[in-house]
C-alpha cells in the first residue's frame, strides 16, 4: 500500500470521497482507517439493490450504511433521516461515498462514453480515466452533518498491473485477483479538505465535484498514461510505502478463523453455520423492507 498526500494520524468525522472500479474499491477504506484506529466507524452509501445482498446487505444496514436509489428515485429526506439518526447516537463517522454512481470498467465503453456526453451537454469538463460525478449524495451528506464532521477526504485509487502491452487500461482487480496478490500494488492518494473549502449550494458543489474529479482524472493520467515510462504506475509527489503491524491485523484473523475453523470442523458446528445464512439472510431482508 502506498499512500500520497494527506492521511492524519488521528481519527477524524469525515466523508470520504473516491473515484469507483472494483468492489476492492470497499476495502480500500478500511485500510486507511485501521491507519488511524477507526476501521469500526466505516459506514457506506450503496446502490439499493446492495440491500438484498444475503447478511451484508443487512449488516450494512445496521452498522450506519445508507442506501440509495438512483436519479429521479433518490429519496433525500430518507437519506438525512438515517444520517441525523447517527449523529443523535453520537456514532463515529467515515462515511464512504463514490459519486460516480457506479463502477468505471473499460470493458464496457458504452457506460464511459455516456458520461462524457453528459458532461458535454452540461458545458462540463470531459474525463477519460473516471466518470462524470453525481452530487445528490454527497450534497445531502455535506449538508446534512456539516457541523458534525472534522473534514472530506477526496481519495483516487489506482492499481497496479492494469494496462496491457498496448498501454490500454484494463479492468480493475477483482476481490479474489487482489487477495491472490495480482495486483502488486496499490496506490492511493489522499486530500484533506476543510468543509469552509466546499460550497453549500448544490449548484456550486456541483461544480466543486466536478473539479474534485477533473484532479482525480489528471492524476490517473499521470498514472497510466505518461509520456516518460519512469513517471508512470505512480502518482506526483512524495510517498509512503505504508506497512501495518502484526498487532492490528492478526488477532482479527485468528479471532475470525478460529470461529470458522470450529464451526466447520463438527457437523452441529455445519448445521449451524448453514442455518446462520439461511435463516440470517431471510430475516435481514424482511428487516431492511420494512426499515431500510
Amino acid at each position: 500500500v502506498i499512500i500520497y498526500g494527506d492521511l492524519p494520524k488521528n481519527k477524524e468525522n469525515v466523508i470520504y470521497l473516491s473515484n469507483h472500479q472494483c468492489t476492492v474499491d470497499w476495502i480500500i477504506a478500511d485500510m486507511l482507517a485501521i491507519r488511524q484506529n477507526a476501521l469500526g466507524h466505516v459506514r457506506y452509501v450503496l446502490k439499493d439493490g446492495l440491500k438484498w445482498l444475503p447478511l451484508y446487505g443487512w449488516y450494512f444496514s445496521q452498522h450506519g450504511g445508507v442506501y440509495v436509489k438512483r436519479s429521479a428515485k433518490f429519496n433525500e429526506k430518507e437519506m438525512r433521516e438515517k444520517l441525523r439518526a447517527q449523529m443523535k447516537a453520537e456514532t463515529p463517522m467515515y462515511l464512504v461515498i463514490f459519486p460516480e454512481g457506479t463502477r468505471y470498467n473499460p470493458e464496457i465503453p458504452k457506460v464511459i462514453a455516456d458520461s462524457q456526453s453528459f458532461a458535454e451537454k452540461e458545458g462540463l469538463a470531459i474525463l477519460k480515466h473516471v466518470l462524470t460525478p453525481r452530487v445528490k449524495a454527497t450534497h445531502v451528506a455535506v449538508d446534512t452533518m456539516k457541523d458534525y464532521l472534522d473534514a472530506v477526504y477526496d481519495v483516487t485509487v489506482a492499481y497496479e498491473g492494469t494496462v496491457d502491452h498496448k498501454g490500454q487500461r484494463k479492468l480493475a482487480p477483482s476481490m479474489t485477483e487482489f487477495l491472490c496478490k495480482e495486483c502488486p500494488r496499490v496506490h492511493i492518494f489522499i486530500d484533506r479538505i476543510e468543509l469552509k473549502d466546499i460550497p453549500e449550494e448544490q449548484m456550486y458543489m456541483r461544480r466543486w465535484l466536478h473539479e474534485r474529479f477533473e484532479i482525480k482524472d489528471k492524476l490517473l493520467i499521470e498514472f497510466y498514461d505518461a509520456k516518460d515510462s519512469k513517471r508512470r504506475n505512480k502518482f506526483p509527489g512524495k510517498s509512503v510505502h505504508s506497512k501495518l503491524s502484526l498487532k492490528k491485523t492478526l488477532p482479527s484473523l485468528l479471532f475470525l478463523g478460529g470461529l470458522t475453523a470450529s464451526m466447520l470442523l463438527t457437523e452441529s458446528g455445519r448445521k449451524l453455520y448453514v442455518k446462520t445464512w439461511i435463516y440470517g439472510t431471510l430475516i435481514g431482508c424482511l428487516w431492511v423492507s420494512i426499515k431500510p
